[in-house]
């Protein structure tokens, strides 16, 4: 099924897809992947996250299902859900935060839906993160803004990771 595909929910939770798909109000969305810049900077920064997950309070999953509505399913780079969360196969309340990592081919216009998607749906923060440029931005239902500081952290402060640690930047 390419992207545009009408299916019901159902469908779609019964079936898997190589990669995982965003499904949007009946609609199967394909995400971008495959690049080495984005795949690189999703492995460093999961890894860095789940070693440091019991320090936080954590757990992290890549590429896992959120259902953010009743016909809205994302399926973020990186989840991050505090350590006491409900154990669900699908994520069904909201994570503290999702991660996007950018992909060359995506747009602001799609990107931008999936955060709304995240915000409307509860999720504190969502951080997304440019692997060209090594940018990082927070945002959060108040708006957005570009981390400029050696350290990326939750606005609760849970969370903190050392951009040099990181090293965003993998080009």
């Amino acid at each position: 099924m390419g992207a545009g595909t009408p299916i019901r929910v159902e469908e779609y939770l019964a079936s898997a897809y190589r990669p995982d798909r965003d499904f949007v109000a009946g609609v199967l969305l394909e995400r971008n992947w495959g690049e080495r810049d984005h795949s690189r900077l999703q492995t460093r920064f999961g890894i860095w996250l789940y070693a440091n997950r019991a320090r936080f309070r954590i757990e992290v999953f890549f590429e896992l299902r959120v259902q953010v509505s009743t016909d809205r399913f994302r399926v973020p780079d990186i989840c991050v859900v505090a350590d006491q969360s409900p154990k669900e196969q699908i994520i069904t309340h909201p994570p503290l935060i999702c991660i996007e990592i950018l992909s060359k081919s995506d747009t602001m216009h799609e990107m931008q839906d999936r955060i709304d998607d995240y915000l409307r749906f509860g999720v504190p923060e969502v951080w997304v993160l440019n692997p060209r440029n090594g940018k990082a931005w927070i945002y959060t239902r108040d708006g957005a803004h570009e981390v400029k500081e050696a350290m990326l952290r939750s606005v609760d402060g849970r969370v903190e990771v050392p951009m040099a640690e990181i090293d965003l930047e993998t080009s």
